[in-house]
C-alpha cells in the first residue's frame, strides 16, 4: 500500500492527544464513518501511521490455493469456478467452528488420543 500524498493533503484532519499509556481516542465522526467495532489494525507506511477497522474475513486466505486446486481438479473453470470458489470460502467459518468444537470435545475425552481421527486427512505423512 502506498500513501497518496495528494489525498493526505486534501483529507479532513482531526487533532488528538496520546495518553501516557500510548492511548488515543478516535474522533466519533471517523469511528462512525468507518463502522469500527471493537478492533483496529495499525501499520506504518512512509512515516505515516495507518489505522483501519478489522473486518471479518469470509474465508481463509491460507486455504484459498487448496480450495482452488480442488475445484480445478473437479473440472470447474471460468465463471463457474469463481462461483464455486466463493461458495466454498463462505463455508470456511462454519468448518473452522466445527474443528474447534471437535478439538474441545477431544480435549474433554483425553482418555485416548483422537488426533489421527480428527485431523488424519490433513496431517503430513
Amino acid at each position: 500500500m502506498s500513501i497518496n500524498r495528494q489525498a493526505m493533503i486534501t483529507a479532513e484532519w482531526k487533532r488528538g492527544r496520546v495518553s501516557g499509556k500510548r492511548q488515543i481516542t478516535i474522533p466519533q465522526k471517523f469511528f462512525e464513518q468507518l463502522q469500527i467495532k471493537d478492533e483496529v489494525e495499525f501499520s506504518v507506511q512512509d512515516n505515516v501511521i495507518i489505522i483501519r477497522p478489522v473486518r471479518e474475513q469470509t474465508g481463509s486466505d491460507q486455504f484459498a490455493d487448496l480450495i482452488l486446486a480442488d475445484l480445478i481438479h473437479e473440472g470447474y473453470a471460468g465463471d463457474e469456478l469463481l462461483a464455486k470458489f466463493r461458495e466454498k470460502q463462505a463455508q470456511m467459518p462454519k468448518a473452522v467452528q466445527r474443528i474447534i468444537a471437535d478439538s474441545k470435545q477431544a480435549a474433554l475425552d483425553h482418555k485416548k488420543d483422537q488426533t489421527e481421527e480428527l485431523f488424519g486427512d490433513v496431517m503430513e505423512d
